[in-house]
């Protein structure tokens, strides 16, 4: 396997994290590299906003250690090569979004030009206006006008696009992406299988506090050995089930979507016992179908 931690920037060791009985982390490492979008994934209570926190340096760990740049998450030295882009934001609703930005590059050495990260954030038309009269969806992106101010070599971007819409979450995409190019070590939480595939270099899967999976978007949809059929049928979902190979079927509004070992087999039996199918697509297994299986298999191993 890859040495994952080789170049690593931003680094969590054997990290433990309990809550009372409750452990949020357990014996978790990662690495992040400079010029890398690296994506965690997981369902919630995974440990993601926990591992967030200790990377910011809002927490500290029971066990095991987190460094950034060489310095103590937390520290002064890591805080001026940091920006983090949280779920959430409480800023003044009286300054308007150029202040904000103004003020917030000013704690800085050598911050991105206000016209610049206002661009990056696509607030240039929005910059005298106040945050109070900002939609939700503006308002995320100041928080990330916010985020890449000082133009941190360390950028963590918590559910980013919420409430963002489609233009917007695909300019932010652009974005972030050319910031990781520049060289950023760029860490994403995300539950958009989308935005994941979209972005990331490479995908962590975090469940129960552990590291379940890791590599690459492609690396992880080749853990699913299986294909996609999706078509309109009149066939049963119990007489789907039946056909050759096939591993799950799941209805998508009027559509059925069939996993298949082998695609092929599949497909002759459908066609053979339904000569009216219609609108029918092949394709490989998707980040989220593989994300699924190895949280399913995962759940499996535990219950046996």
């Amino acid at each position: 396997m890859e040495n994952t931690n080789l170049g690593a920037v931003v680094e969590a060791r054997g990290v433990t994290r309990r809550y009372g009985a409750v452990t949020a982390l357990d014996g978790l490492t990662l690495a992040l590299r400079a010029g890398a979008v690296t994506t965690l994934l997981g369902p919630n209570g995974a440990g993601k906003t926990t591992l967030v926190s200790l990377l910011l340096g809002r927490a500290q760990p029971g066990s095991g250690t987190v460094s950034v740049f060489g310095h103590a998450a937390g520290s002064l030295a890591a805080r001026r090569r940091t920006g983090a882009m949280l779920q959430s934001a409480a800023l003044a609703p009286q300054l308007t979004v150029a202040e904000h930005v103004a003020l917030h590059g000013g704690y800085y050495a050598s911050p991105r030009p206000l016209d610049e990260t206002l661009a990056h954030a696509g607030l240039t038309a929005l910059a005298h206006r106040k945050y109070s009269a900002l939609s939700g969806g503006e308002q995320r992106r100041v928080q990330f006008a916010l985020a890449i101010a000082g133009r941190p070599d360390f950028l963590v971007l918590d559910e980013p696009t919420v409430a963002m819409d489609a233009d917007s979450r695909r300019a932010f995409w652009r974005v972030v992406r050319g910031l990781a190019d520049e060289g950023a070590a760029v860490l994403l939480t995300t539950h958009q299988l989308e935005e994941a595939e979209a972005l990331s270099d490479r995908v962590v899967l975090v469940a129960k506090g552990r590291v379940l999976a890791e590599g690459t978007p492609g690396e992880i949809r080749a853990r699913v050995g299986a294909r996609t059929i999706r078509c309109l049928t009149s066939l049963s979902p119990a007489q789907l089930a039946a056909l050759p190979a096939v591993a799950a079927v799941e209805a998508s509004g009027r559509h059925q979507v069939l996993r298949s070992g082998t695609a092929e087999d599949t497909l002759r039996a459908l066609l053979a016992a339904d000569a009216g199918l219609a609108d029918l697509s092949v394709g490989g297994a998707s980040l989220e179908d593989a994300v699924l299986d190895l949280l399913r298999n995962e759940s499996t191993k535990e219950v046996a």
